[in-house]
């Protein structure tokens, strides 16, 4: 069970560090924040991304949970 938590780690850090940043560095500098919220559909390999990431996200809790037991 560690094993498998420790592969969806790894994979979460990774795909984390793929997406596309929402705010410019600019922004994130000044505080602006605008844009970050903006309604834009996301498409193909960034849409897919993001699911992987929910998907990671949801069995990286309920392994902690179930280790915690």
């Amino acid at each position: 069970m560690l094993t498998v938590l420790m592969i969806i780690s790894v994979l979460l850090i990774i795909i984390v560090l793929l997406q596309s940043g929402k705010a410019e560095s600019s922004n994130i500098i000044t505080g602006g924040n605008a844009d970050l919220f903006m309604n834009r559909k996301e498409r193909g390999g960034e849409l897919f991304i993001t699911r992987l990431t929910y998907v990671l996200g949801i069995a990286f809790f309920v392994l902690c949970i179930i280790l915690d037991m």
